[in-house]
């Protein structure tokens, strides 16, 4: 076996390979990569002719991965990956300014008391753009963002950052009112959490009265809260600095465990594998 035609593969060949194998496209790799789809084409078939070997079964209007192809585009992602890892730990890429995108109420109330940790832990300029409520996660390549839901999303860092837990809190003032938190005016927010009717049928509390206040943002509803216009359903992880200084208090000692949570989202773009690390740190260091 002549092992020269292995040595010295050039790197742009064998990056047009990976991302062709990625994208199932000459025509996607030549639109991720700012090259042409003859230019993909080309150092693709220079280096079927130097390893010998067919890496993609080409067909008009297709292209598929032969059995050798398949088999070696692991190998090929993981070498890369290694390289780029590598070339940021030497030679310290990063970027002097990362952005978190999130909405006000995490921004409130689960970022700001971990800010000067954070601040201290990561190497650069941080930014916060606060989300506009969307129903569906749209990619920001150079943006980290935090967004409420199951963790389904192609992303290459992904980080839940509770586990959520809900029960209702009012303040002392109002629950001096009654002895019973049930008939007291409820607040509402409209969102993915579950709400008063779910609150209901899992532990047996009747469905009224109905909240007289709704809002469109959990930070808003537990504002109202504390001043005393309402009991609210409270992400338990998210109002603990207002239950030890006993702004709100528990009604119930019973909890709702929720599958979905807020995650720590974030591409290659947006931040370094050393970022990332650094952001898992600060984030996780105040009170968990």
């Amino acid at each position: 076996m002549d092992k020269s035609r292995f040595e010295n593969l050039p790197l742009e060949w064998v990056r047009a390979f990976e991302v062709a194998a990625r994208t199932g496209s000459f025509t996607a790799a030549a639109q991720e990569t700012g090259l042409t789809q003859s230019a993909i084409s080309q150092r693709i078939g220079k280096l079927e002719k130097r390893l010998e070997t067919q890496l993609f079964l080409r067909q008009p209007r297709s292209i598929s991965l032969t059995v050798e192809g398949e088999t070696w585009v692991p190998h090929v992602r993981s070498a890369l990956e290694s390289l780029r890892e590598s070339s940021e730990g030497i030679f310290g890429i990063s970027r002097n300014r990362v952005t978190i995108s999130a909405s006000a109420s995490i921004i409130e109330l689960w970022l700001m008391p971990r800010l000067y940790r954070l601040s201290s832990e990561i190497d650069a300029q941080i930014s916060f753009k606060t989300l506009v409520l969307s129903s569906e996660v749209q990619q920001e390549p150079g943006v980290i963002q935090i967004r409420y839901g199951s963790g389904d999303w192609p992303y290459t860092y992904k980080l839940p950052l509770y586990s959520e837990v809900i029960a209702p809190v009012a303040s002392p003032k109002l629950l001096g009112r009654s002895a019973d938190w049930t008939g007291l005016p409820r607040i509402a927010v409209v969102g993915p959490r579950p709400g008063w009717n779910d609150w209901s049928a899992r532990f047996g509390t009747p469905s009224t009265p109905l909240a007289d206040l709704r809002f469109d943002t959990f930070f808003a509803a537990l504002s109202a809260a504390r001043k005393g216009f309402g009991v609210t359903l409270a992400s338990l992880p998210l109002c603990q600095e207002d239950l030890k200084t006993g702004r709100l208090q528990r009604v119930s000692t019973e909890n709702l465990p929720h599958h979905q949570t807020y995650w720590l989202l974030a591409s290659k773009e947006a931040v370094s594998r050393k970022q990332w690390n650094l952001l898992e740190k600060g984030l996780k260091a105040i009170g968990d």
